[in-house]
């Protein structure tokens, strides 16, 4: 697509990265600084009308709320003020599949914080999208070139 790349996993504070490595799963606290970085990052592309790919654990509605509002999301009560940034149009791909392939597939990645005793947790806290957020789900058991091509035809 010639667009810019970003993996969240590459901005999570040291501290994030170091529980992680010692099996600690995240809780809110850890993940809404980082996901503020990430709505600042979207908001700064978005500005200079880049559009681009991040790859993201997203889990949970809060969570993509903030990438597309920024921390204002974080007080839902409180409506959008005139003036304000609008919020980003995102749209999220839910790459869903069973532990045993998305296991399989964390297995073969070398080198990264996240051990593989943590992706239970991560099932726990998942909040798969639901209307109204603008989302697709693609099923992890399609080849990768059916994957590209469903995410490809939803985005063009």
């Amino acid at each position: 697509l010639g667009w810019k790349f970003y993996d969240a996993d590459d901005y999570h504070s040291l501290e994030n990265k170091k529980k992680m490595e010692n099996g600690i799963p995240l809780n809110d606290e850890d993940r809404i600084p980082w996901l503020c970085t990430l709505h600042d990052i979207l908001r700064r592309e978005d500005t200079s009308r880049q559009d681009i790919i991040l790859a993201c654990s997203a889990l949970k509605k809060m969570y993509r709320r903030v990438l597309i509002s920024g921390a204002s999301a974080i007080e839902s009560n409180q409506p959008e003020q005139p003036g304000e940034n609008p919020a980003l149009k995102i749209l999220f791909v839910h790459l869903d599949g069973p532990m045993d392939i998305i296991a399989g597939h964390l297995e073969k990645r070398r080198g990264h914080f996240m051990p593989l005793e943590l992706l239970k947790s991560q099932f726990d806290t998942l909040e798969p999208p639901s209307a109204p957020e603008n989302f697709i789900t693609v099923s992890l058991k399609k080849s990768l070139p059916e994957i590209v091509l469903e995410i490809e035809s939803a985005i063009l």
